[in-house]
């Protein structure tokens, strides 16, 4: 059992010695609700830290209340646990290293986590390691970013280095007369330092024409064993994943190698441990790394239901230094998400392939509260599936 120094179980927490993988999870949104999900029926139990009230998570295990960075709560968390993992890969690195400082195992490693929390460090190691990426260049001030425009052209893509996902955080120049406006919405958020505007920390990126958008999951061990998921397509609507199809359509073996061979420089460079994604773009040379996400993965939900393994079990297995489980294909899917709101359970679960997961979110326009997983025999009747199903939520 992990220990930091100082803690014991407090009154009424049931000791370590009860049986059963104690995990503390940083985060406790629906990906720590189906981590939890699925650690149960392994004799895992588990406690999150989150900041929100009334999360997901609460639902699979007890809720620590406070900020990632608030020490006391930190403490709490690790009190009695075995690790810690993190479902959201926007907690402070510093907070990981506090917990291994203390004595907590923590996986996926906190140097993993600052690789992906910037997205500078994060194209940096993938074009050390051989990966290509599109052209990019640092934006520290409006200077920057007109010579980055006049280098990459339009057009391009102006990025958050840290702090972005589904979407925000980002803006499209699609031309010259863009370049203000993006620096408005991007370049005002630059940190103050000593009481002086600091740099933007921006990434001006080259806009990509590409064919499709594919992802890869990927598991690794503590002992380096590797299990890797097929290659899938995705299709994202206002920088917000929509669908997932698994696997990908017309991917042949060059195609499935060379995202396992990016995927595997990763891992074992981050000397990583637990469900990795790498997002990726299928150009006409072949395929651009995008980002990688140091969690399980949205695009990795289908697994639920259509792999031999879940993405959800594999980390887990991952992280507690068990053997992985097969990421074979059992059944063609096509994940939906639900945004804003869904039709009645029953009305979605009147065809029997259909296998709804529910996060307990309120409705909010653009938030994903859920997700389906559609089974098909084959492709085929797995899309015909997906048509109607899209059909009654009007996507």
């Amino acid at each position: 059992m992990a220990e930091v120094e100082g803690m014991s179980p407090a009154a009424g927490e049931v000791d370590a010695g009860a049986g059963g993988l104690r995990v503390g999870i940083l985060g406790g949104g629906q990906l720590g609700r189906m981590l939890g999900l699925a650690g149960i029926p392994l004799g895992m139990r588990f406690r999150f830290l989150e900041p929100a009230p009334d999360p997901p998570a609460g639902a699979v295990g007890e809720v620590v209340a406070g900020a990632y960075d608030d020490l006391a709560a930190l403490e709490r968390l690790a009190r009695g646990v075995d690790l810690v993992t993190y479902e959201f890969e926007n907690v402070p690195a510093a907070a990981t290293e506090w917990l291994v400082e203390h004595g907590v195992p923590v996986f996926p490693p906190p140097a993993a986590l600052a690789v992906a929390q910037d997205r500078l460090a994060e194209k940096t190691t993938f074009r050390s390691l051989g990966i290509p990426t599109p052209d990019f260049r640092t934006v520290d001030s409006l200077e920057d970013l007109h010579a980055g425009v006049a280098a990459l052209g339009v057009p391009a893509v102006l990025k958050t280095r840290c702090m972005g996902y589904d979407g925000k955080g980002q803006v499209v120049i699609r031309d010259r007369a863009g370049v203000e406006t993006a620096w408005q919405e991007l370049g005002a958020r630059r940190r103050l330092q000593g009481g002086e505007a600091g740099p933007a920390e921006l990434l001006l990126e080259a806009f990509v024409p590409f064919r499709r958008e594919l992802s890869i999951v990927a598991a690794r061990g503590r002992d380096g064993s590797l299990a890797f998921y097929p290659l899938v397509e995705n299709v994202h609507r206002g920088g917000i994943l929509v669908r997932t199809t698994a696997p990908a359509a017309e991917v042949d073996g060059d195609l499935e190698a060379l995202a396992q061979g990016y995927i595997r420089a990763l891992l074992q460079h981050l000397d990583y441990v637990g469900v990795l994604a790498l997002e990726l773009f299928q150009v006409e040379a072949g395929l651009l790394a995008n980002e990688i996400a140091p969690r399980v993965h949205n695009t990795g939900h289908w697994t639920q239901d259509g792999a031999v393994t879940s993405q959800f079990e594999n980390h887990l297995r991952a992280v507690a230094g068990w053997p992985l489980g097969s990421a074979a294909v059992t059944r063609p899917t096509v994940m939906l998400n639900l945004l804003g709101s869904a039709p009645p359970p029953e009305t979605l679960l009147a065809e029997g392939a259909v296998h709804l997961h529910l996060y307990d979110k309120a409705p909010r326009p653009g938030r994903k509260i859920g997700h389906l997983n559609l089974c098909g025999e084959d492709p085929a009747s797995a899309w015909a599936l997906a048509g109607r199903i899209e059909a009654q939520l009007g996507g």
